[in-house]
């Protein structure tokens, strides 16, 4: 089974930059779906963006667009999420996830998670 460990989070001010760090395990990296979600206490775990494979399609939550980028190097089996302009609304952990399914964009469609990363972004 694939670990996953996420990193890069801390607490920033509105409207600074943040990227988080997605490090995964074993050779079928390249193979999976990556998702990013986040949760904040007190509310449901939600949909951030997800990449496929190659990196070729990319799809965010309305709350993120154009704000948020996810990518990925499967050379260093690796997924990336840039996040500017940040608000303090974004507030959550962070969590990266695989998936068998493009376009996923609930946790039902996520097969293995990791422990998260925090961000606080301050007003």
């Amino acid at each position: 089974q694939v670990q996953l460990v996420e990193s890069g989070g801390g607490l920033v001010q509105a409207g600074d930059s943040l990227r988080l760090f997605c490090a995964a395990s074993g050779r079928t990296f390249s193979t999976y779906n990556m998702g990013w979600f986040r949760q904040s206490p007190g509310k449901e775990r939600e949909f951030v963006a997800t990449i496929s494979p190659s990196g070729g399609y990319t799809y965010y939550a309305d709350s993120v667009k154009g704000r948020f980028t996810i990518s990925r190097d499967n050379a260093k089996n690796t997924v990336y999420l840039q996040m500017n302009s940040l608000k303090p609304e974004d507030t959550a952990v962070y969590y990266c996830a695989t998936s068998r399914v493009v376009r996923g964009t609930t946790e039902r469609f996520y097969e293995n998670w990791g422990q998260g990363t925090q961000v606080t972004v301050s007003s």
